[in-house]
């Protein structure tokens, strides 16, 4: 007869160790120190084994035999139930110690070595800061223990800083992080995906440059007159002519750069887009790092650090180079170097937007082209290649001479830079 609760509880330790039989295989073992244990003895594969179920009172008469039903039907599914206990046992384990900042690191590790998405040297960096700023808040909480509430109040901390870009910034790399959890079995889903629109959206702010025509001639006869480092004034000149982006330019290696072909070829892993970017040099660039070769190649850093040659030049030497001309933050900056290429560019009438697009290495929105596009693509480079820079140096040479005072403003100073931008030969 199976004992009642009134039973088990009365129990007194004996000598030896005895047991109290249950129904289905269920037993209290009642040990001389007074301790009691329930067990429960089944057959799996013909083979008798025994599954610990707990302590009593810990675990009461009606649990134990809860337990044990749900023993007995694991049994009838084929499972064993002391292996599906273990396995139990050590998911729970590994959910505990796997906290965010542990999925975090792995996520990250995992997007610097993914293939052609392969994150850039910078964007590792800055990816693994923002979310560092999570440390102190959901940081060490296990991943699977984390509601939308932890997370919006760990990224409103950043926000009420005034930091907005990076609070939405971090939003983002969070939910990358999540879903990556779900991707490895780690969480059933991403608790960021209903916390759209909760932070205040930050307002645009664009890059200082230098878009009128007059303006840039003054800015260019401006670096003419750099008194400060050597090497910082031939930076920002190239800058003008080669209109790349300025991580782009202060990683530049002789390695990387053919004077004899007249191009610069910079590896995917250092563009933005992940596509190796093919730069024409034209005869003004070529003998302006002619004569660079001479102070920091041959090899190595084309634009090394002013302390070392094994690192390139700080990220704001080229900004601080404008500032040191007097060109405010909202004026000029060393990317502003792009927006004024293209607006010149794409005003002079020679060149076709794609060309120019395609020439500041921006990605197409497209990645299937049309047969018309993909026909012309082709021809297009070589032209590109051919008379690219050669143009775009007489452009900024007419530019950079001093002009006369026009009353009618911008579309006549155009005009007279076409017709003195044979003075760059």
């Amino acid at each position: 007869m199976p004992p009642s609760d009134a039973a088990v509880r009365n129990a007194k330790p004996g000598a030896k160790p005895y047991k109290m039989g249950d129904s289905g295989g269920l037993d209290l073992q009642v040990q001389p120190n007074g301790s009691k244990l329930w067990r429960h003895k089944y057959r799996h594969l013909g083979i008798e084994k025994k599954l610990s179920i707990g302590p009593y009172p810990e675990i009461s008469l009606s649990e134990a035999r809860r337990r044990r039903d749900t023993a007995r039907e694991q049994l009838y599914a084929g499972l064993d139930p002391s292996r599906e206990k273990v396995k139990t046992r050590q998911h729970a384990e590994a959910v505990a110690g796997c906290t965010f900042t542990l999925v975090a690191e792995e996520y990250c590790a995992k997007r610097e070595r993914d293939g052609s998405g392969a994150w850039a040297p910078a964007t590792a960096a800055r990816c693994e800061y923002l979310l560092s700023l999570l440390d102190g808040s959901i940081g060490k909480l296990p991943i699977a223990d984390i509601a939308p509430i932890d997370v919006l109040e760990a990224v409103r901390r950043i926000e009420r800083k005034g930091n907005l870009e990076s609070a939405r910034r971090t939003l983002q790399l969070a939910g990358a992080v999540f879903r990556y959890g779900v991707a490895t079995a780690r969480i059933t889903s991403d608790p960021t995906r209903d916390l759209r629109g909760a932070l205040l959206t930050p307002k645009v702010t664009h890059y200082g440059a230098i878009t009128e025509p007059e303006k840039v001639g003054e800015l260019l006869r401006a670096i003419d007159t750099y008194e400060g480092f050597g090497i910082t004034k031939q930076a920002l000149l190239l800058a003008a002519h080669v209109f790349v982006r300025p991580g782009e330019l202060r990683h530049a290696m002789w390695s990387e750069i053919d004077l004899d072909e007249c191009v610069w070829t910079i590896p995917a892993e250092k563009m933005k887009m992940r596509k190796p970017h093919h730069v024409p040099l034209s005869r003004q660039v070529v003998e302006l790092l002619r004569d660079l070769r001479y102070v920091t190649g041959p090899n190595g850093f084309v634009f090394p650090s002013v302390r070392t040659r094994a690192r390139p030049m700080s990220e704001n030497t080229l900004n601080g180079g404008l500032r040191r001309l007097g060109y405010t933050t909202h004026e000029m900056t060393g990317h502003g170097f792009r927006a004024m290429a293209s607006t010149l560019l794409n005003e002079s009438g020679i060149w076709s937007s794609d060309a120019i697009e395609r020439a500041l290495a921006h990605g197409d929105k497209d990645t299937r082209p049309p047969p018309l596009a993909t026909a012309y693509r082709p021809v297009q480079d070589r032209l590109n290649q051919r008379h690219h820079p050669q143009t775009v140096a007489k452009t900024f040479a007419g530019l950079h001479m001093t002009p006369p005072r026009f009353k009618r403003g911008k579309a006549r100073l155009v005009r007279w830079t076409r017709a003195h931008s044979g003075t760059a030969d």
